[in-house]
């Protein structure tokens, strides 16, 4: 009677390299995570008047507003300049991220949250 299984339980050396290669791929995700939560970027809008520094988890760490953007009859602007900041600052935190992922997966276009 044959045995089943195909391999004895044991993995072909094709299958072991990439379970290996696999595990070396979380490792360094692990460590990329870790790094990025130290990374920031900046965005800018109004000419600058309005500064926003991001991590790379993706949250604002700093908001920075210069005197003359801040004009009680028009709040509207400010609101509008800080959402375009953030909104900037948020899409430099994502390229930043991809930047650093494709150095791991070496260009392989993995969807996104797959690690």
């Amino acid at each position: 009677m044959a045995k089943r299984g195909g391999y004895g339980g044991q993995m072909p050396g094709n299958m072991n390299n990439i379970m290996k290669q696999a595990q070396k791929m979380q490792r360094q995700m692990e460590e990329m995570q870790k790094e990025l939560e130290t990374k920031t970027v900046e965005a800018t809008a109004g000419g600058e008047a309005v500064k926003v520094v991001v991590n790379g988890r993706k949250e604002v760490v700093e908001i920075e507003l210069k005197p003359e953007v801040v004009d009680p009859e028009d709040i509207e602007m400010l609101q509008d300049l800080v959402m375009a900041a953030i909104n900037e600052g948020l899409r430099k935190a994502d390229e930043m991220v991809n930047s650093q992922m494709s150095t791991i997966t070496g260009g392989l276009n993995l969807p996104g949250g797959l690690f």
